[in-house]
């Protein structure tokens, strides 16, 4: 992916400038749309000034952040593009991780720098047996390693989310995947208006809200900026950006991996519609961008990264990820006590 070394001021940067940069103001979805349209030669542009919004309104850390998975396939779900449902013929199945194994692979995220450590579940939403053993997990790792708990483990109800809360999960990780008009495209067993309860349950316990987006699924970019423009509504403090890797088994197997340069609007627009938010690369990077867009991203209004592996699929190398932040002299985010 090359992109070109001249770039133009296209007449919805300079609005932005204005807009974002020095007001503080994400853009609206229509305004997004013209964002998700510019040409290759305003990409350039467009990037810096995310970048510049991203250094003025987040500041100039980077937030490091490790995941893994206490239950891995299985889930009754029928997301389409996820091979961890069991609706589908994948080759994911059903796997269990022992705590030992939760507690080192903590440390291991710790040792690379990271500040967040995400604990993961395919599940529609946990039952008793693994409520107790996510507190038996938090127990042990915060014996053994000093990091911020995150959970993923589907939708909650009240009582469970307060559970949580207090017992000092830091984040809890609830994506809207995709827009509300595409969502019954990817998701027929639960709704876009179950996913939003969660979310507003997580933030009225005091928990962050980390609410992310998986691109390249077959939405039009109209969509595209009405997620955005939802996520922006929603107000989380953290938003995964996912690219769509296809998996063998799934619904969505033979779509067409998402264009580089679409990608980079994508990030471009995120930051635009959110200064202030948290923005995450995630899954796919490595797939859609590769090494050259993975750079470009990170000075296109990315401010977070999971380094390792995926849930299923595999990540760049952790030092990979680290390194480039050192040659970019970004620093890591140091760990910040919450106590």
């Amino acid at each position: 992916m090359t992109i070109p070394h001249h770039s133009v001021e296209h007449p919805i940067l300079e609005t932005a400038r204005q807009q974002v940069l020095e007001q503080g103001i994400g853009l609206t979805e229509t305004q997004l749309v013209d964002v998700l349209r510019l040409p290759d030669d305003a990409l350039p542009a467009a990037l810096d000034l995310a970048h510049q919004v991203r250094l003025r309104h987040c500041g100039e850390d980077v937030e490091v952040e490790g995941i893994v998975s206490i239950k891995t396939g299985g889930c009754p779900e029928d997301c389409h593009f996820c091979s961890q449902s069991g609706v589908f013929d994948s080759p994911v199945r059903g796997v269990w991780l022992d705590i030992p194994e939760l507690v080192k692979a903590a440390k291991e995220t710790a040792a690379t720098g990271a500040t967040e450590f995400c604990i993961v579940a395919a599940v529609r939403g946990p039952d008793v047996k693994l409520m107790n053993q996510i507190k038996f997990a938090i127990d042990r790792i915060r014996q053994e390693v000093d990091i911020n708990i995150a959970c993923s483990l589907g939708m909650l109800t009240r009582k469970q989310v307060d559970q949580l809360a207090s017992w000092g999960v830091h984040r809890y990780n609830h994506n809207l995947e995709t827009a509300r008009s595409y969502f019954a495209h990817v998701v027929t067993t639960h709704t876009y208006e179950e996913r939003l309860e969660t979310c507003a349950m997580v933030k009225d316990a005091g928990m962050e809200l980390c609410c992310g987006a998986l691109i390249g699924m077959g939405e039009t970019l109209e969509q595209r900026a009405e997620l955005a423009a939802q996520l922006a509504a929603l107000e989380p403090h953290e938003v995964p950006l996912n690219f769509l890797n296809p998996r063998p088994g799934t619904p969505l197997e033979n779509q067409q991996v998402m264009d580089g340069k679409d990608a980079l609007r994508a990030i471009t627009a995120f930051r635009l519609a959110m200064p202030r938010t948290v923005l995450r690369y995630a899954g796919g990077r490595e797939l859609t961008l590769g090494d050259l867009g993975t750079r470009e991203g990170l000075l296109g209004g990315i401010n977070a990264v999971i380094v390792g592996n995926y849930l299923t699929t595999l990540g760049r190398p952790a030092s990979a990820d680290l390194n480039l932040l050192v040659d970019l002299n970004m620093p890591i985010k140091e760990l910040q006590k919450t106590l």
